[in-house]
């Protein structure tokens, strides 16, 4: 049984990695494969051999179709394209906990009505309400919105559409997981106004529930630093854990910790069996009634549903509750099975409720971890001290998590076994049960010391966050590297006795030696990232890598930087940067820079950013961009166009104009990246640069604005390729239909990230230019096409 759910699993996942869906006459044919194996059944040793391999490939297919069907379930409840961006008027029901940021509320709406005529909208949605920001002594003006609550919007929707990054995180993937078929916002003007104060369902009790709890929690304990972290131990609400903060957990390897995890929900479970355990023994009557066993397995399975609904339903927790009521039914009948049938059945259940889950990150450390327990802690013959045993699957499972950390993250925190070995007992034994008891009393004292707990706690995590070398990051490793050192910690981790279980470090070797390939001398790799409206191209040589432009911030504490540059620059193998250029002062194109500063070496920084502009002040040597300026790396060849020294001593011109025009020159092909120039300096380059502007490809100026490419500029440069660094239904209407068919009817290739996604440009030194779409390799089902504009395969000129 338990090789046929890891079949079904597996062919879950395999339906993931799908560009389209299947149609359903395979699914008929495979239902027809049954057969064989019950005819099979008493035949000769080759026949039912033959059928035994049938059986298991019908459990594989059985997993593939089943999420295919959910899939086609979840995308038929899509928005129609020709509704994007129109205003709709609905009813519908707050579903989730709302969520307020500086300037807006973000909350999920079940859809009840749409009263717009003709108009059609997805059942669940996800939409910003904007307010405005705090002013001077001025409190921030949100909305209030509770769920339960029906309110009547008009709204402004969008199809599911995120940017796609190699190792970035897919937006659009998160969306389908959790059913929300079209993001957008409420008009500010559209006549809103709620209707009704509450409607009485069940996901809506839940849900107001965690609301009224989080706001008894918030009410408590204020303003004080760690009170974010006590509402995600309580519903878990991990949003409300600042950035910083996430930072500190990651880097010490016990973010598993402040959401409610595994280990939250069986000590809950267990502390209810124990306690209703021995109440229901005091009392023969309810003995004679029902076994004091049954009754106590009850209330801790009760105990752990309830937590389980608090913390919102998501992955970690679901295989718990899962798992327990695997347990509980086998306790219930008499009947216990094996920890491993019981993790299989959990993973089982998950896969049927939600065929998404093999996409999370936690859905494999979750169920790795706990399979690494089973691992080292069941079947063994000598049972040791508890110490030794704790200590044990400490080691176990930072051993055993470290090739898929490194393969999802390609991060592992070093410290993550000492921080991991004061902080669970702590957080586990000693804040989590002072929140539950201090939300349910009726003073604030008990809520304060889980807050004075994990504020102790916390000073501990961050002094060992602080170590310089508390995280190890490497380059992204080769999928077959990651297998090797998983076999390799199995191995390692055999029973003491067994022979040469040091051989299970070989198995490691791979994981960190094998390192992307370098560059030739001379040739050129270039990454214009997806950023969304915004700018971020990433130019690595041989021995060197730059950063031009950092894209924009998307939000407190989110920008292009931390959220997908440097996970990008950390994937390729790139621990430090020779220079950043931020081209001009526009939080499109700086909005990431003090993120990637932080986070990595930088030698220099060039912009021509204001003088009293900060950022500067964040790099180690800052300078300013002027022409002239030029450089060679392995053979490559860098050079400043513009602007030139005395413009810095004119006030007038416009940042636009001011922006650093790059040029690379390779033996084999140029590329030109002109910021976002406008017009006037366009006709400076063309008089200063005249006959020298030709380019094998071009990041169009000011993403195709039509303030921009003038037709003697797009003449003059006579790009081959030309890329729109474009957000999808950006609010400027960027490219221009104008500027796009300017650069068309000159032959140029046209690239733009919102549909393409990143575009990767390999020169080489034999004169071979290569552009590769991300969407044209990484293409899955659940992605959303700009119509009629189809993704363009990789190209070679």
């Amino acid at each position: 049984m338990r090789l046929n759910i890891v079949l079904f699993v597996l062919g879950t996942w395999l339906l993931q990695q799908q560009a389209e869906l299947p149609g359903m006459a395979a699914a008929w044919a495979l239902s027809a494969a049954v057969v064989v194996p019950w005819l099979a059944r008493r035949q000769n040793t080759a026949a039912r051999v033959a059928g035994q391999i049938l059986l298991k490939a019908l459990y594989l297919g059985l997993g593939f179709f089943w999420a295919a069907w959910c899939a086609q379930l979840r995308l038929a409840d899509a928005l129609p394209a020709d509704w994007e961006g129109k205003d709709i008027q609905l009813i519908g029901v707050v579903a989730s906990l709302p969520q307020s940021y500086e300037r807006s509320v973000r909350f999920e709406l079940d859809g009840e009505r749409v009263l717009t005529p003709g108009a059609v909208v997805p059942q669940h949605i996800a939409l910003s309400w904007w307010g405005s920001a705090a002013r001077d002594d001025q409190p921030a003006t949100l909305p209030e919105l509770h769920p339960g609550e029906r309110w009547q919007l008009t709204v402004r929707l969008r199809r599911p559409h995120g940017t796609a990054n190699p190792h970035g995180f897919d937006y659009e993937a998160w969306l389908i997981e959790r059913d929300i078929r079209a993001t957008g916002y409420v008009r500010p003007k559209g006549g809103s106004r709620r209707l009704a104060a509450m409607v009485h369902r069940p996901q809506y009790w839940i849900e107001k529930t965690r609301d009224a709890l989080r706001g008894r929690i918030l009410q408590a304990l204020q303003d004080r630093p760690y009170a974010g972290v006590i509402a995600a131990l309580a519903i878990g609400d991990q949003r409300a854990i600042p950035p910083y903060q996430w930072q500190t957990f990651t880097r010490t390897g016990v973010n598993h910790l402040m959401s409610i995890s595994g280990l939250h929900i069986t000590m809950v479970s267990g502390l209810m069996l124990a306690i209703a355990y021995w109440l229901w023994c005091r009392s023969a009557r309810l003995t004679l009634w029902l076994p004091a066993r049954k009754a106590a397995v009850l209330f801790g399975f009760a105990a752990a549903l309830v937590y389980t609904l608090l913390a919102g339903f998501e992955v970690p927790a679901q295989r718990t509750l899962y798992m327990l009521g695997v347990m509980a039914l086998a306790l219930w009948f008499g009947r216990m099975s094996s920890a491993s049938t019981v993790l299989a059945v959990a993973l089982l259940v998950v896969m049927l409720l939600d065929p998404w889950a093999v996409l999370a990150p936690g859905f494999w450390l979750s169920f790795g971890a706990v399979a690494v327990i089973l691992y080292v802690a069941v079947g063994r013959v000598m049972q040791p001290h508890w110490l030794a045993a704790w200590a044990r699957v400490q080691w176990a499972v930072t051993l055993g998590l470290i090739p898929p950390l490194l393969a999802l993250f390609q991060q592992v925190s070093i410290v993550s076994p000492v921080a991991n070995a004061f902080a669970i007992p702590v957080v586990s034994l000693v804040v989590v049960p002072l929140t539950l008891l201090g939300m349910l009393l009726p003073f604030d004292s008990v809520l304060l010391a889980a807050h004075e707990v994990m504020a102790w706690c916390m000073a501990l995590l961050q002094w060992m966050s602080a170590a310089p070398d508390a995280v190890w990051q490497q380059h992204a490793p080769p999928a077959w590297t990651v297998i090797v050192a998983a076999l390799g910690a199995a191995w390692l981790l055999l029973p003491r006795g067994f022979p040469a279980r040091w051989l299970g470090v070989i198995g490691f070797l791979p994981l960190f030696l094998v390192a992307p390939p370098r560059l030739e001398e001379g040739a050129l790799k270039l990454a214009v990232l997806d950023v969304g409206q915004g700018l971020a191209v990433v130019a690595q040589t041989r021995h060197h890598a730059l950063l031009y432009d950092t894209g924009p911030a998307f939000g407190p504490g989110a920008d292009s930087g931390n959220r997908i540059i440097v996970p990008y620059l950390r994937a390729a193998g790139v621990r430090s940067l020779d220079g950043v250029i931020v081209s001009h002062d526009n939080a499109d194109h700086s909005g990431g820079a003090v993120s990637v500063l932080q986070a990595l070496p930088v030698a220099w920084l060039l912009s021509s950013l204001p003088d009293m502009d900060p950022l500067p002040l964040e790099a180690e040597q800052a300078y300013r961009c002027f022409a002239g300026q030029d450089w060679e790396w392995d053979g490559v060849r860098f050079e400043m166009l513009h602007p030139s020294r005395a413009s810095y001593d004119e006030a007038r011109i416009k940042d636009n104009d001011r922006g650093c025009v790059l040029r690379i020159v390779t033996r084999a092909g140029r590329v030109l990246l002109p910021a976002d120039i406008e017009r006037k300096t366009e006709t400076e380059l063309l008089s200063a640069q005249r006959g020298t502007l030709q380019a094998d490809v071009l990041v169009a100026p000011h993403h195709g604005s039509k303030t921009s490419s003038t037709p003697e500029f797009v003449s003059e440069v006579n790009p081959q390729s030309v890329i729109f660094p474009v957000g999808y239904r950006n609010r400027f209407g960027h490219p221009h239909p104008e500027v796009v068919e300017r650069y068309r009817d000159l032959g140029s290739r046209i690239y733009r990230t919102d549909r393409d996604g990143a575009l990767i440009v390999d020169v080489s030194p034999q004169g071979v230019v290569r552009i590769t779409p991300y969407r044209a390799v990484y293409r899955r089902y659940w992605q959303t096409a700009i119509v009629g504009d189809p993704v363009p395969e990789p190209e070679e000129f």
